[in-house]
């Protein structure tokens, strides 16, 4: 009689299930936001993707993306109150917590590469001042970014403040 290695086979059901609920979680959101976008009679295709552990949904446009712009909003505003609703609609389903990400015209894309690009330059600042760099004011998704950024560069960061108020400090 030889042992047996069970835990290998369960890691595998557990990072499955852990897929398979992401991908509900985005089939879920997909559906939501094709509603919403009739209802506002726009143009949009959606795509669904899972990254590190999150439903990631995005709205594109193959032409312009002009209509889309208006579920964005002035500084992503409209976009988070949509990314809210939508993370709602996939709990009054799953009744799980969503911490499902929504991009709409690549706006989450585009801010994500200004965002490392700002983290990288606060840790090259703070490098060779040898003094914390505070940075703006910034909602979670923001500062998330720029804390990953500033990691990648081998230097820490902290929020501080409290919201809407909340920024990232890098420190030497």
């Amino acid at each position: 009689m030889t042992d047996t290695d069970t835990t290998a086979p369960e890691a595998t059901e557990a990072g499955t299930d852990t897929l398979t609920r992401l991908e509900q979680e985005g089939e879920i959101a997909a559906d939501y936001l094709e509603g919403l976008l009739d209802i506002a009679d726009l143009d949009g295709d959606i795509d669904m993707d899972v990254e590190a552990d999150r439903a990631v949904v995005s709205v594109i446009s193959e032409g312009t993306s002009r209509d889309l712009q208006k579920l964005v909003g002035r500084d992503g505003e409209v976009l988070e109150a949509l990314q809210e609703l939508t993370r709602l609609a996939v709990h009054r389903e799953t009744g799980d917590r969503s911490r499902l990400m929504l991009d709409i015209a690549g706006f989450r894309a585009r801010k994500r590469e200004e965002l490392t690009e700002l983290g990288e330059q606060a840790a090259k600042e703070a490098k060779g001042s040898g003094e914390p760099v505070k940075l703006r004011p910034m909602t979670p998704f923001e500062r998330k970014v720029v804390h990953d950024a500033v990691k990648a560069a081998g230097l820490r960061s902290e929020s501080e403040g409290e919201e809407p108020q909340r920024c990232v400090v890098v420190l030497p």
